[in-house]
């Protein structure tokens, strides 16, 4: 770091600093166990006098797109490359007079009887809150600056398909993946950035490619004869031969307690929802335990500690099982035609949605796709099943909204398919009120919805019921329902179940407020006074109000009449 040019020596005449405007930092170095590099890491948390650097700087905005986002877009198309950014936070210089800020002490070349040198930090740091803010703001006006210069394209992916100093991006063709690697590396040279580590799944972008550019499992490859290995895309288990994302779950040994398994659910790292109906059995338990008042530490039931074990057993199963990262298959050509399809379903035990992508091209040859599944479990507090079907409808609402704002695709009218009828009642109901529950929800959906995308489905051909009830690994791999999505997405919207169901909202609908019916007599020449005042207020409240100050008016002026009435007799 200190080569490099990222830190540097204090001159001892500037020790001293200005008071109240110098901060030493504490820090360490720590292992990556994978990549086996030492990272520097400050420690701005530490407090010094109930005072930390973090505490005082401030955030900033965050300028970092969604990760979901970002792997979202990197599933469209079939060419695929990744890249790195040489450590992305040193290339963002600090302003001088806010170097003193950034002070830590040192024994240079690791001598520790010598006396101990005063070093200061030129760039920002892994560790201060800021930093993230700042360095991506640098990234985002690095763009703005030479946006003249350089495709649109290529601007749009520096702003829009990095996540902090990752870059995942998918385009149609081989050469344009060539022309856009190189330019994309130039336009960050253009801010000081080293674009590098390139991976791609197509051999013919990898060989266009310097050795020294590639990432460093990849760099001795043989194009020839070798297979593309595996590589982490922000998290997800990516393998370039194959194209398709994969699951390594490397389940550690845990307590058979509340907290332990905790640990071990969470540990399932599933952005797209790919395994939600898998991991739901484990939240069930778990709130099972949460339900009977278990402490976190204390030894679960047997019968839960059985089904526990069967879990942990089935998930290696998981290991064998993959999905293709390209929502197209190959050849595709382009889509004339793209279309959101939710599914959404609800049990006593949990709650889910599952959403996929139905493209067809001008062959008119169509393709569905799994985007993204949620699958949750139901509130410990007891609530009806049309209400939680109610709930899965408003879960799929919110994944439109957020899947059309991160795909920058032309996508039509979305469908929003539910086995309830009686969310497709509140849905399309016109004439009645529904109780707050209800009435909040069905405005979430009507506000962000038409009536007529609302579609009914049966059970049996309801995906979103692996999401509702969970599935064992097992049973899982074996039925693909829930990737590939149900069979008549694949046919002609003529061939696609129609809604037979009756959607008028019953009286007897426990969810509809009952009416009051309210009888008015005008009698003519009587009550004037009276009308005149229920004319006056439009509002109940102020009207008892203003009645109320009347009658303790009449009261105080008869009691003065009486009074004078005694002093004079």
């Amino acid at each position: 770091m200190i080569n490099k040019g990222y830190a540097e020596q204090l001159p001892t005449q500037q020790l001293k600093g200005d008071s109240g405007k110098v901060w030493y930092i504490p820090h360490h170095g720590v292992r990556h166990p994978r990549k086996r590099n030492l990272r520097v890491v400050f420690d701005c948390g530490a407090a010094f006098k109930g005072t930390s650097l973090n505490q005082v700087l401030l955030q900033g905005p965050n300028f970092t797109s969604t990760l979901l986002g970002v792997l979202l877009r990197f599933r469209q198309e079939s060419v695929a490359v990744m890249g790195d950014i040489q450590a992305m936070f040193h290339q963002v210089r600090v302003a001088e007079e806010d170097r003193d800020f950034l002070r830590f002490l040192w024994w240079q070349n690791g001598v520790f009887t010598k006396e101990v040198s005063v070093f200061r930090m030129t760039v920002h740091l892994f560790g201060a809150v800021s930093s993230p803010s700042c360095a991506a703001f640098a990234l985002r006006k690095t763009a703005d600056d030479h946006q003249c210069e350089f495709h649109e394209e290529v601007v749009q992916t520096l702003k829009e398909n990095f996540y902090v100093d990752d870059c995942l991006k998918s385009v149609a063709s081989e050469e344009e993946a060539v022309s856009l690697v190189q330019d994309l590396s130039n336009l960050c040279q253009q801010g000081g950035f080293n674009l590098t580590k390139w991976i791609s799944n197509k051999r013919t972008v990898l060989q266009t490619l310097p050795e020294e550019c590639r990432a460093k499992e990849w760099k001795e490859l043989d194009l020839d004869k070798d297979s593309l290995p595996v590589e982490r895309a922000l998290g997800l288990l990516w393998c370039a031969e194959t194209d398709s994302f994969k699951f390594k779950l490397e389940i550690q040994e845990k307590s058979c307690t509340r907290r332990g398994m905790l640990s071990v659910s969470s540990s399932v790292y599933d952005q797209f929802g790919i395994l939600g109906p898998v991991v739901l059995p484990a939240k069930i338990m778990l709130q099972e335990l949460c339900r009977r008042n278990f402490g976190w530490d204390e030894t679960v039931p047997y019968e839960i500690l059985c089904g526990w074990t069967r879990w942990l057993k089935e998930l290696n199963a998981l290991s064998e099982f993959k999905f293709e990262r390209c929502v197209k298959p190959m050849s595709w050509g382009f889509y004339i035609h793209a279309q959101l399809h939710h599914f959404s379903d609800a049990s006593e035990q949990g709650y889910g949605t599952v959403t996929y992508l139905r493209i067809q091209n001008s062959n008119s040859d169509i393709h569905v796709s799994f985007l993204m599944g949620k699958a949750r479990v139901t509130p410990l507090k007891a609530i009806t099943v049309p209400r939680l079907e109610l709930t899965a409808a408003v879960l799929a609402v919110r994944v439109d909204l957020m899947l059309k704002k991160e795909l920058r695709l032309q996508l039509q009218e979305s469908v929003f398919w539910t086995d309830s009828t009686s969310v497709l009642k509140y849905v399309m109901n016109e004439d009645k009120r529904f109780h707050t529950f209800v009435a909040n929800r069905v405005s979430i959906i009507r506000e962000a919805t038409e009536t007529s995308q609302w579609r009914y489905v049966g059970t049996k051909e309801n995906p979103a019921d692996y999401a509702s009830r969970g599935r064992r690994a097992g049973d899982f791999i074996k039925n693909n329902r829930w990737i590939e999505g149900p069979k008549f997405l694949y046919k002609p919207e003529e061939d696609w179940p129609v809604n037979m169901v009756d959607t008028a909202v019953g009286v007897e609908d426990l969810e509809v407020k009952k009416e009051a019916s309210v009888n008015v007599v005008n009698t003519q020449g009587s009550l004037k006074g009276t009308n005149r005042l229920m004319a006056y207020f439009s509002d109940w409240r102020r009207l008892r109000v203003s009645v109320a100050w009347l009658l303790k008016l009449k009261r105080m002026l008869l009691r003065r009449i009486c009074k004078r009435r005694v002093r004079y007799c």
